[in-house]
């Protein structure tokens, strides 16, 4: 796991509280790491119907915050503002993720501030779209 894919799982106490100093998790370690890795899983689901690559290996996967209570917030950006699938990613990746056992709701917001380029796409995705 790179840098960027430790840093786009993360895990708040509270959404509201997001932006305050964090707080210790009502989940265990292990907990935290199993649903990282289901998390993960779910999200390499989800293709960019235009790209041969999932969105998590596109980076296109901004942050993951996991509430105690297993409420899901994910921030996401698209390739191009002007997607034509803009409306219905968001969608497509709150499915994905509600298919994560345990998980209570998932809300995908779109942000295009930092805009997405190609240096935020793992090795695996530059690999698979031959940009080595």
């Amino acid at each position: 796991m790179d840098a960027k894919t430790e840093n786009a799982i993360t895990d708040s106490p509270t959404f509201a509280d997001s932006w305050n100093e964090p707080q210790k998790s009502a989940l265990s370690q292990a907990e935290l790491d199993k649903l990282t890795d289901d998390l993960i899983a779910a999200l390499k689901t989800v293709y960019d119907p235009e790209i041969p690559v999932d969105i998590y290996e596109l980076g296109l996967i901004y942050t993951v915050d996991v509430s105690d209570d297993k409420d899901v917030v994910i921030d996401m950006t698209l390739t191009a503002p002007g997607c034509p699938v803009a409306g219905e990613m968001p969608g497509w990746v709150e499915g994905a993720v509600m298919k994560v056992e345990g998980i209570k709701s998932a809300h995908v917001n779109l942000v295009f501030d930092p805009p997405w380029d190609q240096s935020r796409m793992s090795d695996e995705a530059k690999l698979a779209l031959n940009m080595f």
